[in-house]
């Protein structure tokens, strides 16, 4: 059962589309929700995740207590969950990481929070990390119109980018979760970008032709981007890091703010 603790935050999260407050401001954060290992109910838990290239990563930590947090058994019985991200949700498959890979994971966490060590530390069980891996289907589910998921991507890459900020400024070392951390954006803001250009764009224009002036704007832009994504992802890891991130995310809030303004009305 959910304390009242728990349940404010994933009050709070519901309401906020993914954001809290309080501790786990500047924390990802994502509802798992799994199906009942005894019971075949619904169980939801407000998780901790990790970017990892296509998939997402949990960890089983508990707090370092004996047992395996009850989410754990049920996706273990049950593979198959629902992941809500505040403006995304979908349908996923846990996948239990097992021998060399769960180390070499679960040591780059550690490395990125002291805190996973100090729970494995304190209990004789290994400490299970989970990947979830979207399933086949649709793409994550924005909701509303092309306008309203638009924003909502946008939305998305400025929370991740604030993110990554904090986790730059905040840290010692650029390790190897935080280089994960910045690629995924990279590559997230490049599909996106291309996207665009080669779909949304040219289908504005046709049905818009006075459009042409403001799209050739935002593709220069795109260009720009691409040239500060192609220099961040050489940087990562570099002691001036922390500058090209402030570049990026400024250039790209100028960028969002203008595609809003400028085609939002249309879409």
């Amino acid at each position: 059962m959910l304390n009242d603790f728990t349940e404010q935050l994933i009050k709070e999260f519901r309401a906020n589309r993914g954001k809290v407050g309080g501790p786990f401001e500047n924390s990802r954060l994502l509802l798992l929700t799994t199906t009942g290992a005894r019971t075949g109910a619904p169980r939801t838990v407000l998780l901790g995740y990790y970017p990892d290239g296509d998939r997402i990563l949990v960890v089983g930590s508990a707090g370092g207590s004996p047992k395996h947090p009850d989410w754990y058994h049920n996706l273990v019985a049950n593979p198959e969950v629902h992941i809500d991200l505040g403006l995304f949700d979908y349908q996923a498959t846990a996948v239990v990481l097992r021998g060399a890979e769960r180390d070499e994971v679960f040591d780059r966490l550690v490395e990125a929070d002291r805190g996973w060590g100090e729970y494995q530390q304190r209990t004789t069980r290994t400490i299970p990390v989970v990947a979830l891996v979207q399933q086949p289907g649709p793409p994550p589910h924005a909701g509303g119109s092309f306008a309203e998921a638009l924003r909502t991507i946008h939305t998305a890459f400025r929370r991740e980018l604030a993110l990554i900020r904090h986790e730059v400024a905040t840290s010692g070392t650029l390790g190897a979760q935080l280089r994960i951390n910045c690629l995924t954006v990279c590559q997230g803001l490049h599909f996106h970008h291309t996207g665009e250009s080669t779909m949304l764009f040219p289908a504005l224009v046709e049905q818009h032709p006075e459009l042409a002036d403001v799209v050739a704007v935002l593709q220069a832009q795109h260009d720009q981007i691409a040239v500060l994504l192609e220099a961040l992802k050489r940087l990562v890891g570099a002691p001036d890091v922390l500058a090209q991130v402030d570049e990026l995310i400024a250039q790209l809030n100028a960028h969002l703010d203008r595609e809003e303004a400028e085609l939002l009305p249309y879409l």
